[in-house]
Formats: structure tokens, sequence, C-alpha cells
């Protein structure tokens, strides 16, 4: 994105973009453009909120509720459209300056969101034609409801007092949570092991070997906390002292006596949340959130959570015995006694455990997992699904070299989207990988189906050039994937199908815009084809020999699918369980985080914690990302998604007509059903937790 200085330029935000599709001119976009369009779209909107509450005509579903969801004076919802490339940017290509105006700006975004969810006389007509609408679709009736719970669970119905008290409230929150992303991704950036010993190398693979030289530029080797490089050290390296250093880092980040400390900003949020859910009438902010959710209540999580504990912790307890037995006999006889495992040694050991039983090995695969040969298989395989082609558009801007383009285009040859791919960590990028939309599908008053502009973000293996590092040519390598990345690629190309296919007429209800634990199942169904005999076969080639990748490393690597299954089950749950307890919170938070959290969650943990460590500070998606008690959403969308892709199985994984009845019911209905509704339409009956149970090879709960 340049940032240089022109004395006459239009703001490209204030025009039409005269791009492919209209998509955001990233070549043309400078620093000072958002600001600038920013308070211009909060002009515009209030202009349009203005129009609505004044019109003099009787409140009805098309003057109040559908000309706040489409602009009834043709402007460009520029709002929306500067928000979309601002904040991704801010995630994926952000720098100091754009920090500091994110800063500035999110108190007045907040500002102006409150002032219009607050406005009195804007309510008053929603409330009007929630009780007197004529008769309306399914959608239309959705949008409606939607609207009006959207403006009572935003404050419409407390006095004033309440309602500036809320304003506050929410304000400061908004704050807040910008600024733990902020401090998660400096921290994250700041940590690097260098080292300059070959003989500290040991045990890592070539391809970590390759990407740490060129992480220090020659100087010997850099390692980071970005997955691509912090978890092949830890599964790898044979440094233990090395290990723990990077584990230290990795799990003690935002906690330090400096000015990115997360502690105190983390027990704020917490309260903050609290008080407005309480404010708006609800006990805790969990019942907040859940009343808009498929569980609906506390009580059905913790049911969720208590069924996957009692299922998975025997088997759990069984791992994990079976990984300190391994350990033990490891370890020279005259020091059986003296060391104990640690947390950085658990991947280490149970990555040579799983070699041991299966003899197999993430390194043996990523040959066979060349980047531009996975994105092949990936697109293939939605051509197999869905009969839709993916090409790459050079014309289309992109906002850094890395970032690919597509036009995507249906069965029948109409173009159906653009599709971004930002594949590798950098400078200025989150850590993670997420799926995202710089324009969401719709259909305007004039009919027009606008179609989406998609976007996955990733952190996979970069490729390296050959380069010379301490006196020897080390040659490069073309990004080389584990099967864990390519579970990753197909995880938020799930999302993006949800995105793609999207086809209402709402732009609030479209694609991903469903309920927060329905929101997971389109992207975890994806991921059960990574280990699909006949998917590897599509795209499976190694990248020197050009040769498939043996029937007999794919069936090792089905056999040892559930390798530690139970005990990452019983992660994700403890995940769940520290989300959940902060925000059933009834009374203030006043407690120490890092001892909160190893109380919080130890029903799911089977070792011995560390009281050093804490994963709160540092958990973005319950503190700034959507998740705030929402967590759970992964494993009740897992029970969704094993449930439905039994369905695949039985009639073929590649099956067209199932995979129509998917994409119709499910991937392009977006938010307008009850997603109950839409799961049954599909799956002719409710889910249940026995294919779940029965994938991961766990004994069904009595």
């Amino acid at each position: 994105m340049s940032t240089d200085n022109v004395n006459v330029r239009k703001n490209p935000f204030f025009e039409p973009y005269n791009t492919p599709h209209d998509t955001p001119p990233f070549d043309r976009i400078r620093l000072e453009d958002f600001e600038e369009a920013f308070m211009e779209g909060i002009r515009r909107d209030n202009e349009q909120i203005d129009r609505i509450v004044n019109n003099p005509a009787k409140p009805n579903f098309d003057n109040t509720i559908v000309d706040q969801e489409d602009d009834s004076e043709g402007y460009y919802d520029l709002l929306e459209r500067v928000s979309s490339v601002f904040f991704n940017l801010l995630s994926a290509e952000t720098n100091d300056d754009m920090d500091a105006l994110a800063q500035k700006l999110q108190p007045i975004l907040t500002q102006h969101a409150n002032d219009v969810r607050l406005n009195p006389k804007l309510f008053e007509r929603v409330k009007y034609v929630h009780l007197h609408h004529r008769r309306l679709t399914p959608e239309e009736k959705r949008l409606l409801d939607n609207c009006y719970d959207g403006f009572v669970r935003s404050g419409a119905l407390l006095d004033d007092e309440g309602k500036e008290k809320l304003r506050k409230l929410t304000e400061e929150a908004s704050m807040l949570s910008l600024m733990f992303s902020q401090n998660v991704l400096k921290e994250q950036k700041a940590f690097k092991l260098h080292i300059t010993d070959p003989a500290q190398l040991e045990g890592l693979p070539q391809t970590a070997i390759d990407a740490a030289a060129e992480e220090a530029k020659g100087d010997g080797w850099t390692f980071t906390l970005d997955s691509p490089s912090y978890s092949p050290f830890m599964t790898y390296s044979t440094q233990r002292e090395l290990r723990r250093q990077m584990y230290m880092a990795h799990n003690t980040l935002c906690i330090h006596d400096n000015d990115a400390n997360n502690l105190e900003i983390c027990k704020k949020l917490v309260n903050l949340r609290r008080e407005i859910a309480q404010l708006l009438g609800f006990k805790t902010y969990a019942d907040y959130v859940l009343k808009n959710r498929m569980a609906r209540n506390v009580r059905s999580v913790y049911r969720l959570f208590n069924d996957l504990i009692e299922a998975y912790k025997p088997t759990a307890l069984k791992e994990k015995e079976e990984v300190k037995r391994f350990y033990k006999k490891s370890q020279p006889s005259n020091l059986k006694s003296q060391i104990k495992l640690e947390p950085w040694d658990i991947a280490f050991y149970s990555h040579k455990l799983k070699l041991k039983k299966y003899n197999i090995d993430a390194e043996m695969l990523r040959p066979y997992l060349q980047l531009e040969k996975v994105i092949d298989g990936v697109f293939g395989l939605a051509n197999r699904l869905y009969g839709i082609t993916f090409k790459e558009n050079k014309d289309i801007p992109v906002y850094h070299p890395d970032v690919k383009a597509y036009e995507v285009f249906d069965k029948d040859g109409s173009y159906l989207a653009v599709f971004y791919a930002d594949f590798h960590p950098r400078k200025g990028k989150q850590g993670g990988a997420w799926m995202t939309q710089f324009q969401s599908q719709c259909i305007d008053k004039k009919g027009e189906n606008i179609r989406p502009h998609v976007s996955v973000v990733m952190n996979l293996t970069k490729p390296t050039e050959g380069s010379m590092v301490n006196g020897q040519w080390s040659m490069g390598k073309p990004a080389l994937l584990t099967l864990g990345e390519v579970e990753t690629f197909l995880h938020e190309f799930g999302h993006s199908l949800h995105g793609m296919f999207a086809n209402t007429r709402f732009e609030s209800l479209s694609g991903t815009s469903v309920l927060w634990d329905f929101v997971e199942l389109p992207s975890q169904f994806m991921e059960n084809y990574a280990v699909e005999k006949e998917f590897l076969r599509t795209f499976a080639f190694h990248y020197e020999t050009g040769e498939p990748l043996p029937d007999e490393l794919i069936d090792r690597v089905v056999k040892s699918r559930n390798f530690m299954a139970a005990t990452a089950c019983l992660r994700q749950v403890s995940l769940g369980l520290l989300d959940m307890a902060y925000y059933t919170q009834k009374e203030e938070f006043t407690e120490n985080v890092m001892t909160f959290e190893k109380e919080a969650w130890k029903k799911a943990i089977i070792g011995k914690q560390r009281t050093d460590t804490c994963m709160t500070v540092q958990f973005s998606h319950i503190m700034a990302g959507g998740y705030a008690a929402g967590y759970y959403s992964y494993k009740w969308a897992e029970v969704l998604d094993a449930d439905a892709f039994a369905v695949f199985k039985r009639h073929g994984i590649f099956d067209r007509e199932t995979a129509e009845s998917f994409r119709e019911n499910i991937l392009s209905k977006g938010g307008t059903e009850d997603p109950m509704v839409l799961y049954k339409r599909f799956r002719g009956g409710e889910p249940t937790i026995k294919a779940l149970l029965k994938r991961n090879g766990i004994k069904p709960l009595r």
C-alpha cells in the first residue's frame, strides 16, 4: 500500500474502483485515504438514518428495515467499503501508522454504531414494523427479527441513563480489544531465537533450517513464534534447553512487566462484558451471547463439555501415560528418576512415539505436499464436488506480492466470486489463519446479484531461496506443507465456500453471517478430506520426482489419524471451559488471571500445570475476536461436521448429488433460516455425537 504524498488526487473510496469486479484498488489506496473515507462514510450513514426517521410515510418493512440494509439514494455503502479494507489490512498487512490510526478511529466508530442503535426515533419505527408487518418471506422475517433484536441487545429499551452507560462500556471494550490484539502481535514479532552454532540445529528438518536461515538473512538461523517456525522446532529439535526457551516465550506472551502486558486488559474486558450483559437484563455475558446461538443456554454448553470429557478423558489419560513411559525409556538409565517430562518435551516425544508406532512423520509427507499442487488439489476438490473453477487474474490488485487473486466461475460458467489467498507469515501480519471478505453477497434494489470477494489469510510454510549460510550453500525449496497445514487450508477454504456460494437477498444474512456455533460447520467439514486417499491421490506428488504419494504411506497416515486424538479433544474442551468460566461471572472479576485460568479448566487437564505460563492474555479468540462465550463452537460444529461427513461417506465422498444438497441447504442459505432447520433439511434429522466418537475411535457413551 503506497503512502507517498500527491497534491492532486481523488480518494479512491469516493469513486468507482474501475477494477475487475469492482475489487479494492490496493495499488491506489494510501494511508491518508482511510480517515477521510471513514468520516465521510459516517456522514452519509447519518444522512441515511435521518431520511429513514424523517420519512412521513407510515413505517413498513421496505422504508424502515430494507432502507437500513440497502442505501436507497444509490450512494456507495462507503462506511462498509472502507471498513472492509482497513480492518482486513489491520490484521494482514499493518504497520505502526495503521495501528495508531486504528486507535484513533476505534472510539469514533463505536460511538457511531451506538448512535445508530440507540436512536430512539429509528427504534420506534423498527418496533412498529416488528409489531405490524405484512406477511413476510422467511428471509424477510429473519431480517426483521434480527434487526429488532439487534436494537434491543444494543440497549434500545434502556432509559437515557442506561443508554449513556452502555455507550461508555462498549466504547471502552472496543478500545481494549484493539489494544489486546496489538499487544499480542507486538510480543509475537519481538521474540527471535538466534542460533549460530550448527550443532544446535540437530534433529530439525531441512525445511525448518532453510526457513530459519532465510529469516536470519545469512547470519546463522533465526526461529520465531510464527507457527511454521515454532511448531517444527518444538517437534524436532533435540536441544531441550532451546525448546524450553521457545515454549516459555510462546506461553508467557503479554504477562511481562512492559507496555504489552494484557493481564489487566483481560480483567477489564471480562468485567465490561459482564456489565454490558447485566445492564441489558442478563445474569451473565454468556447468557447474553447464547440467547442467539444454536446452544441457546449455558447448560447446553456444559452438557456438551461434560459428555466429551466423560467420553475422551479415559483415553486421554492412557495417551499421557504412554508418552510418559516412552519418555522414561528414552532417558539414560542414570537419569530416569532425575529428569521429569516437561511441557516443552510433549511435542518432541509424542512425535517420536508416533514414529515408532506408525512409522509416520509430518516431514515424510512434506515433499509430496508442494503448495502449488495443494492449491490445485483443493480447487480440484471444489470442482469435483460443486463444478466450480478458479482462474488467477493478475489484473486484480492485491495488497502484498504474496497474495494471489482468482476469479471463480460456477458450474454453468457464470462469474461466482473473487477469491484472494494470502499464504505466508510476514511482519505486520497476525498469526493464525482466518477467512474474511472485502465484499459480501447480496441482491441490490435493482435486482443485481452482487457477488462476494472472499479472502483466506494463513501462515503456511514459506518457500526458501538458495543462500550461503556460514560458508555453505543451501539449496532453495518451494513451499512444502505439513498435512496439518493442508488441513488449515481446507478449513479456511470451507469458510470461503460458505461466502462464495452465498445466494441471499440481504447482505447481513449472507454467507458466514450465521449463528456463531454454526459457522464452523462448513470449514471443519472440509478438513475431513485431508486424510482421504481418493483426495490425496489427486495432487500429492513428490516435488522433485513427480512420484505419487505411496499408498502405504497414506495408509499409515490414516492409521495414525487418531494418535493423541483424545488429548487434542480435551485441549479444545479446556479452552472452552476457560472461556465459559470468564463469561459466566456474575460479580466483579477481581481474581488473579493466571491462578483463575488454572482452576477454570482443570477438569479437562490431564497433567500437572505450570504456574508461570498463561493462555488468557494471548487468547485472542475470546478477548479480541468474536468468540467470547463462544469458543465451544468448535466442538459443537465438530459434532455437526462428523455427522455431515458420514452422509458423504455413505454415498461417496465426491458424490455430486450429496454435495449439491450441502450447497443448497447449508452453504448458500447463510443466516436466512434457523440453522437446525437447514441442517435437518440436508441430513434428514438432528446430529448426534456418535459419528464424532466413531471417527476418533472412542467408545460410545453409556
